[in-house]
C-alpha cells in the first residue's frame, strides 16, 4: 500500500520542521522541539501527558535527558540523525500508529509496532546460556522472505524491524540491502559487534537507517568468560569505529545471578557512556531450550535490585535505558503476542516473543496478518496483561501456567532448532522465580501505585 496523499502531505510538514530543527545549533534545535511539540497537539491535546514530560527533561539544561539529547548533535552524523528521526518519529511512531490503529479495527487482532526477526540462525560466537549457541548455521531466512514480510508489515504500519539471531551481522551484506530497499523504515539489531568493522561502518553512514545495539555482559572477565576470550575487546574496537564514524549505537546486556550488581553499577553504566552509547536494553536471564541451565536466573532480591538501580540513573545518567521485564509498568504489561512486537525464528516461525519458542504458524506458508490472526497470538491478545500487577508482565517467568494454556488451548508446537521442549517443562523450570517474585513485585507495587489492584 502506497502512502495515501493525506500521509505524503502530513510527512511532508513533519519532515519540513524536522529538517529546519537538524540543523540548528543544539540548544537552538531543543528549543524548537519543544515549540514544535506544543504546537502539534496545540488543537487535539491528545499527548498532554507527553508534552508535559518532554517539557520535564528537556526544560533543564543541566539534566541527564537535556545532555542526552544535546549529544545527538553532537556526537551523531546530521544526516544520520535526520533520517533516525523522521522514520521513528514520523514513519513509525505517528503514520505508523495511525495506520497501525486502522489494520486493528480491520483485521481484530494484535498489530505490532516492532518486528524481531532472525535472519540466520548461525554465530560466530558460542556464549553460555545461549540457546542460539546450539542452533548451528544450517538456517537463513532469504532476501526475498525478509523483504516481503518488510512490505507485508508496512501495509499494517509496522516501520521498526531488529535483527536477532544467531548473529545477524553474519548477513551484513542482505541487512544493507534491505535497508537500501525500505529507506522509510528503521532497522536496529541485537548484535555481538565482532563483524563490525570500517566497511560495514560506512555501509551504515550511506544507509543511515541502521542501529546497533552491541551484547556486553560486563566488563571484559565477565564479557569473555561468557561469550569467549578476546570478546570484549572486539567489542571496544567496534564501539570506537562507530564514534568515529558518528554513528548511532546503544548496548544490550544480559543481566544473571552472576553478574547483575556489576551490570547495575555504576561504574558500568559509565563505561556505556563513555564509549558512546546512546541507549541499553536490559534482559533477565531465561532457561530456554532443554537442559538450559537455571543456575544464572536472579533471584527476586537481585531483580528488584536492578530494577532500583536502572530508575535511580534515569534521573542522573545521559543514557536512555529499557528493562525488558521491569519496565512493565510502563507498557501495561507483556508487549509480545504482537501487542508490541513478536519474533521470527530463521526457520520463519512465528513466535509470539523472542522468549518463548513455540508457534502454530510458519510465515513461509502464511500471511502475516493469518499469523497474528492466529490461535496462539490469539491467545495473548485474549489474556494480556497476565496480571494486575504490570510489575509481572510475563506469561512464562512471572504468572505460572499462563503460557503452558496457552501453548495447549492454541495446540502450538515447539519451534526450538535443537531440541523440542514441552512448554509444562519449560514452565517448571521458572515456578520457583515466579512465586518468589511475586511477592517482592507485589509489595514494590502498592508501594508506588497505592490502591491498585494487585
Amino acid at each position: 500500500m502506497k502512502n495515501t496523499l493525506r500521509e505524503n502531505a502530513e510527512a511532508l510538514a513533519l519532515k519540513t520542521v524536522l529538517g529546519y530543527i537538524n540543523g540548528k545549533d543544539p540548544d537552538e534545535a531543543i528549543a524548537k522541539v519543544l515549540e514544535w511539540v506544543d504546537r502539534y497537539d496545540e488543537k487535539e491535546g491528545t499527548v498532554a501527558k507527553q508534552r508535559k514530560l518532554i517539557h520535564e527533561v528537556l526544560g533543564d539544561k543541566d539534566s541527564n535527558w537535556y545532555r542526552l539529547v544535546k549529544s545527538f548533535w553532537t556526537d551523531i552524523d546530521p544526516e544520520v540523525r535526520k533520517k533516525t528521526f523522521e522514520n521513528f518519529i514520523i514513519n513509525a511512531t505517528i503514520l505508523g500508529g495511525r495506520r497501525k490503529a486502522e489494520a486493528r479495527k480491520k483485521y481484530g487482532c494484535n498489530i505490532p509496532w516492532t518486528i524481531l526477526i532472525d535472519p540466520t540462525s548461525a554465530c560466530n560466537l558460542h556464549c553460555i546460556g545461549c540457546w542460539a549457541a546450539e542452533y548451528g548455521n544450517h538456517l537463513n531466512l532469504s532476501y526475498e522472505f525478509l523483504d516481503s514480510l518488510i512490505n507485508q508489515a508496512n501495509e499494517i504500519g509496522t516501520r521498526m524491524f531488529l535483527y536477532t539471531g544467531g548473529e545477524p551481522l553474519v548477513r551484513k551484506a542482505d541487512i544493507i540491502r534491505l535497508c537500501e530497499a525500505h529507506p522509510d523504515c528503521q532497522f536496529m539489531a541485537f548484535t555481538n559487534g565482532t563483524l563490525i568493522d570500517d566497511k560495514f561502518a560506512e555501509d551504515m553512514l550511506r544507509v543511515k537507517n541502521f542501529v546497533p545495539a552491541i551484547s556486553v555482559e560486563g566488563f571484559e572477565e565477565a564479557t569473555d568468560s561468557r561469550r569467549g576470550q578476546g570478546t570484549y575487546k572486539q567489542v571496544e574496537k567496534a564501539m570506537r569505529i562507530l564514534r568515529e564514524h558518528k554513528l548511532p549505537f546503544g548496548v544490550s546486556c544480559c543481566y544473571t545471578h552472576e553478574n547483575y550488581k556489576v551490570i547495575g553499577s555504576e561504574e558500568y553504566f559509565d563505561w556505556m557512556i563513555d564509549q558512546g552509547a546512546k541507549f541499553a536494553w536490559f534482559f533477565t536471564y531465561m532457561p530456554i531450550g532443554v537442559g538450559s541451565p537455571t543456575s544464572l536466573m536472579v533471584k527476586a532480591d537481585e531483580r528488584a535490585y536492578m530494577y532500583d538501580k536502572i530508575r535511580a540513573y534515569r534521573k542522573t545518567k545521559p543514557i536512555f535505558t529499557m528493562d525488558f521485564w521491569n519496565d512493565g509498568e510502563y507498557v501495561r504489561g507483556c508487549i509480545a503476542g504482537g501487542r508490541y512486537y513478536f519474533h521470527v525464528n530463521a526457520n520463519g516461525d512465528a513466535e509470539p516473543c523472542a522468549f518463548i519458542h513455540y508457534s502454530d504458524t510458519n510465515l513461509k506458508e502464511h500471511s502475516l496478518i493469518e499469523a497474528l490472526q492466529g490461535p496462539l497470538f490469539s491467545e495473548y491478545a485474549k489474556h494480556q496483561p497476565f496480571s494486575p500487577n504490570y510489575l509481572r508482565p510475563c506469561p512464562l517467568l512471572d504468572n505460572k501456567g499462563a503460557l503452558a494454556d496457552m501453548v495447549h488451548n492454541a495446540d502450538a508446537e515447539s519451534t526450538d532448532l535443537s531440541a523440542k521442549e514441552d512448554v509444562d517443562d519449560l514452565t517448571a523450570k521458572c515456578c520457583e522465580a515466579a512465586d518468589n517474585w511475586k511477592g517482592v513485585a507485589d509489595a514494590i507495587w502498592q508501594k508506588t501505585h497505592p490502591g491498585s489492584p494487585l
